[in-house]
């Protein structure tokens, strides 16, 4: 999608992609899958086990495989989870700005959207928060909170005392938390990624994770929901006919990724580093007005063009004048009008080019 959608002149630096060659491990499983046919339905917990032996390494969290769901992707997973915590017409609490899906397919699974927006740093207002729980739950009614962690689009990575504020005030206001990690395994040099489930306080809470993002695995469906202790007999109402939508060779591909793969991801999170101080460079030198705070996490940057005088859509006008694609930032809720999301996962050289013909467009 992202080399195919605009035309051959367009740098394309928006959808989630990653110009990058498909990991060995990766490439090695689904041949050797193909070479056997083995191309049918998904049946086991391979993937389930490799998540959670990558879990305990990367990040001391210990994931059973009796407590997590098969879902087709994150986001079919985070619909089905809220539909077993929520009814119809329910609220569903989300941080702009904010991944535009959330808006898109909680609205299409007919709950309602509670903004709480992010502070001015990019980090988690709870204030912001706690009134939005409040207004969430008004009469009674239940209400879930679509936590991204760690966040898209500004690439910040949540803290353990910040996520622990979260499952105190989810707590005290009756709130469900559900947490958006695919990025997690991106969190880059400098930060720590903490899954919310292993926080004090976060029992009740379902995290939906997948090595698409990290591995560059779109086309491949599989992902996992994983429950907290006391979210596992929730997750068990979850019809079987859901996991039927995840892909067998997705189910291999990722979990190829997780088991695999950690050589192939330690590479990547350097060079991603390196592109990183790159782009913070380019800007600098090139479009010196723009705003900008260098992500924590995710191969995402969420820049700041206000000062441009390009309107609400800058986006618009990279494309049109300086043919570069970049994610519109008024599709991510309040807080995106004069912003636009950079993906910085391609190559130092398209990212130079793409800065020197943005500074162009203006």
């Amino acid at each position: 999608m992202k080399w195919r959608t605009h035309p051959e002149d367009v740098l394309p630096l928006w959808v989630a992609e990653m110009d990058v060659p498909l990991a060995e491990p990766v490439a090695r499983a689904l041949t050797e899958a193909v070479a056997l046919g083995d191309t049918g339905y998904p049946a086991g917990t391979a993937y389930a086990d490799a998540l959670a032996a990558f879990a305990e390494r990367r990040w001391d969290w210990r994931v059973e495989a009796e407590r997590t769901a098969l879902v087709p992707d994150v986001m079919l997973g985070i619909v089905e989870v809220l539909r077993l915590v929520t009814g119809p017409g329910d609220a569903v609490v989300v941080n702009p700005p904010v991944y535009p899906p959330f808006y898109a397919f909680v609205r299409h699974a007919d709950r309602r959207i509670v903004e709480a927006p992010l502070g001015a740093d990019h980090r988690l207002d709870f204030t912001a928060l706690e009134a939005a729980f409040v207004r969430a739950r008004a009469e009674g009614r239940p209400a879930a909170y679509l936590l991204c962690n760690p966040h898209n689009p500004t690439g910040t990575v949540h803290t353990r005392a910040e996520l622990e504020r979260v499952a105190a005030l989810a707590g005290e206001h009756g709130v469900r938390v559900v947490s958006d990690e695919i990025h997690a395994p991106l969190v880059l040099p400098g930060a720590e990624h903490v899954p919310y489930p292993s926080v004090r306080g976060a029992e009740n809470a379902f995290a939906l994770l997948s090595a698409s993002k990290a591995w560059n695995l779109a086309g491949l469906k599989a992902a996992l929901a994983v429950a907290g202790p006391e979210a596992a007999a929730d997750l068990a109402r979850m019809p079987e006919e859901v996991w039927h939508g995840a892909s067998h060779l997705g189910v291999v591909a990722h979990s190829a990724a997780l088991r695999l793969g950690g050589d192939w991801l330690d590479a990547l999170l350097a060079g991603l580093d390196e592109n990183r101080r790159l782009l913070a460079d380019l800007l600098a030198r090139h479009l010196p007005e723009v705003r900008h705070r260098a992500p924590q996490g995710t191969y995402l940057a969420w820049l700041d063009c206000r000062a441009l005088g390009l309107g609400d859509d800058p986006a618009a006008v990279f494309l049109e004048r300086g043919r570069v694609a970049l994610n519109s930032g008024p599709e991510f809720g309040t807080g995106g009008a004069g912003h636009v999301r950079l993906n910085l996962a391609t190559s130092p050289e398209i990212l130079d080019e793409a800065v020197r013909r943005m500074a162009a467009a203006v």
